[in-house]
């Protein structure tokens, strides 16, 4: 009786030393992603760095690639925010590839020079901005469980640039909202929302006041969010909206906008979730997509960054991570994104706006270091 006791207890030591290895892989182990064949060979992929920090930011995500064997490669385009307009050799480069990766580009305050950030979305036709706005693990913040995804109509509204002075002293500015534009950009929230499991599509506006703009931006929001009943759907007025933000922001899922309010939400979630320097974003539209930091909040310009050499590479590593999704290159973005919060997570390498006073290449330093 005690040998088969023994025995017994043998077994079990023996099958528990097999089986705990095993239950360890497998839960290490992703879901295989099964490409198509040719889907390994290197994508060609526009690189703007732009003004201000942008070459600081772009150089810094152009090192991780090269660290990690990413199958892209880049093709460089030296433009500025002080251009009269986007070089058609860039355009033909974007069309051609389909993808763009872009550091900020200065846009001049009054005067009569256009964005550039705007004439490339126009040209484009990206018409659907979004901006993921989270906290970080090891980040502390004002509010936790910030996990905010902002979907902005990207091609009209208060930037259809519509304006001319009446008579001296007097200049009217037109805002455009088209039912065509306002359902595109809510099919693609709520398409967003279902294939990224989300539960709940929100709709800023200001319809109480601009009655017959807003009014159509809502109703067609009304609209596709009858084809997603599985979607919470609800409405909220814009200044209501901000308010709620920096109060309950938990209570915010996926939010869809007019082109101006989605500028505004979009920076006022990425201060409540610890800054602008992490939060990714790109514009998309049918054919073509630019990933972006997310957010701004005017860093661009922000000349002692730049001459410090502190500028937070960490929004577009992020927003590189989703271009490498949109490429189908998950493992990628995977390893990009696990190595980016282990560093932040850790604490040892951070630029100011994170609490830290590294350089921006100690952090690309620490990142590449820390990929699997």
């Amino acid at each position: 009786m005690a040998r088969r006791s023994v025995a017994r207890s043998l077994l079990n030591n023996l099958l528990s030393m097999k089986l705990e290895p095993c239950s360890r892989l497998a839960a290490s182990r992703s879901v295989t992603y099964m490409p198509r064949p040719g889907d390994g060979a290197p994508r060609p992929v526009t690189l703007i760095p732009g003004d201000g920090i942008g070459p600081l930011v772009t150089e810094a995500v152009e090192q991780v690639m090269t660290a990690m064997h990413a199958p892209v490669y880049f093709e460089k385009y030296d433009i500025h925010g002080d251009m009269k307009q986007v070089p058609q050799e860039v355009i033909d480069s974007i069309r051609k590839n389909k993808v763009c990766l872009k550091g900020g580009l200065k846009t001049p305050v009054g005067g009569g020079v256009s964005s550039l950030n705007v004439q490339l979305r126009k040209e484009l036709d990206l018409y659907a901005s979004l901006v993921h706005c989270s906290n970080l693990p090891g980040l502390p913040t004002r509010h936790d469980n910030v996990d905010i995804v902002v979907i902005r109509e990207n091609t009209e509204g208060e930037y259809s640039g519509l304006e001319h002075e009446v008579v001296p002293g007097v200049v009217e500015s037109l805002k455009v909202i088209t039912k065509f534009c306002s359902e595109r950009v809510a099919q693609y929230a709520f398409e967003y929302a279902y294939l990224n499991n989300r539960k709940k599509v929100t709709a800023v506006h200001k319809a109480n006041i601009m009655k017959l703009a807003d009014g159509l931006f809502l109703e067609s929001c009304r609209e596709v969010a009858m084809r997603y009943p599985g979607i919470k759907y609800n409405e909220i007025i814009v200044d209501n909206c901000c308010m709620q933000l920096v109060s309950k922001p938990e209570q915010f899922d996926v939010m869809v906008t007019p082109n101006l309010y989605g500028n505004l939400v979009a920076n006022t979630a990425a201060g409540i979730a610890g800054g602008t320097g992490f939060m990714p974003g790109g514009n998309v539209g049918a054919g073509h997509a630019i990933f972006e930091q997310g957010a701004s909040a005017g860093n661009v310009g922000n000349e002692k960054l730049l001459d410090q050499k502190k500028a937070n590479p960490v929004a577009l590593l992020f927003s590189s991570a989703m271009m490498l999704r949109h490429l189908q290159f998950p493992s990628f973005a995977d390893r990009l994104e696990t190595a980016v919060k282990r560093v932040i997570s850790e604490g040892k390498y951070r630029t100011k706006d994170l609490g830290g006073q590294n350089t921006t290449q100690e952090v690309v330093d620490a990142i590449i270091a820390a990929l699997d």
